[in-house]
């Protein structure tokens, strides 16, 4: 899979979905600063699903409508443990395929994807997990 990671997503868990093959972009080590939607737009033209802890990227897809069909997994967990919330973000990237042209929410608990607003991703109906 083909992801960039924000900021907020911790080293640890960049580490182990690259030991697990997947393509890492880490905004804290080459886009360090880089405001919302460059993330977006890096992700967009590099086919990378966004991954972030920062509600704001759903925001730039629904209320201002920058493309976003490389889609956008936003995490909220509770935090009870660093490693526990470690392993949920790996688990989860790794649990679907289907991340492109979705805006997913994952927490403890529960994922719910809903589609994107673009003609790419008309059709599809949200899920729950």
């Amino acid at each position: 899979m083909r992801i960039i990671a924000n900021e907020t997503i911790s080293s640890r868990v960049l580490d182990e979905l690259r030991a697990r093959g997947h393509d890492v972009l880490s905004v804290k080590e080459s886009m360090r600063g880089a405001k919302d939607p460059e993330v977006l737009s890096r992700g967009q033209a590099e086919q990378r699903v966004v991954v972030s802890h920062d509600k704001d990227f759903g925001e730039l897809a629904f209320r201002f409508g920058l493309p976003a069909e490389c889609g956008i997994v936003l995490f909220r967990l509770a935090g009870d443990t660093p490693e526990a919330d470690h392993r949920r973000i790996v688990e989860v990237l790794e649990a679907r395929v289907d991340w492109t042209g979705h805006f997913s929410v994952v927490d403890d608990e529960k994922i719910r994807v809903r589609p994107l607003p673009s003609a790419s991703a008309g059709g599809h109906s949200s899920s729950d997990s």
